[in-house]
């Protein structure tokens, strides 16, 4: 019967063997189909693992943020024809990505799911963060308008009080600096904020601090994908 397999992808441009472990590769390398969010990236990210191909004659079916709910049943007669890998752009599929939509696909139909081990931003910051790690919530992007952006921090400051729970969250690169900006003036002093950014890479910064701390020095992230962690 068919599998369909999870398979992380790269966070930065290191080496496959510090991220992936070697079973990881062995089971990319055994695959033919995949599903992936950018076929493009998806390529080089297979030629970087070494496999064996060619290339070009694998078969992709992309899945992303453009793709319409009503789409996502066709991938099913694809799933049931071999052996498939689902790939991310960066990190694991299914987390903060859209590769759940097929996940519960397969579940629905009875086809076998397999997650393999690889690099989780997500999971990595909060691991290196110090936070609360027995009680935490990923909630995603915040909203794009600053006025809900702000009203959104003081609600998450407000639920980490209250549950005592790490609240974390994600941005796109370009506007790390402007959320930044708004944690800095909508938190509290004694709040606690993780910063982790560039993970895995080797420009990879981790550094937690209060608030109050922060104000005096941030890094330059434009561009840079970063994970952040509040704790009240």
């Amino acid at each position: 019967m068919p599998v369909l397999y999870l398979s992380p992808a790269l966070l930065s441009e290191n080496t496959i063997s510090q991220v992936l472990p070697p079973h990881v590769v062995t089971v990319i390398h055994g695959l033919r189909q995949f599903i992936v969010e950018d076929i493009r990236t998806a390529r080089r990210f297979l030629s970087k693992t070494g496999h064996p191909g060619p290339i070009d004659q694998l078969q992709f079916r992309e899945l992303n943020e453009h793709t319409a709910e009503s789409e996502v049943a066709s991938f099913l007669s694809y799933l049931q024809t071999a052996h498939t890998g689902v790939i991310s752009e960066a990190g694991v599929p299914g987390v903060a990505d859209p590769g759940a939509a097929v996940v519960r696909l397969a579940h629905v139909h009875g086809i076998k799911v397999v997650p393999l081990v690889g690099p989780s931003s997500i999971l990595m910051a909060l691991m290196a963060s110090g936070l609360n790690g027995q009680s935490f919530a990923f909630v995603g992007y915040l909203p794009v308008k600053q006025n809900e952006r702000r009203e959104r921090l003081r609600i998450l400051e407000r639920r980490s009080s209250a549950e005592r729970q790490t609240q974390i969250f994600i941005e796109t690169p370009y506007r790390n600096m402007q959320l930044l900006d708004d944690i800095l003036k909508c938190c509290r002093p004694e709040t606690m904020l993780t910063i982790a950014a560039d993970i895995t890479g080797s420009d990879e910064y981790i550094l937690t601090q209060s608030i109050r701390q922060w104000k005096n020095k941030l890094p330059e992230l434009n561009k840079i994908p970063a994970v952040f962690l509040l704790q009240a």
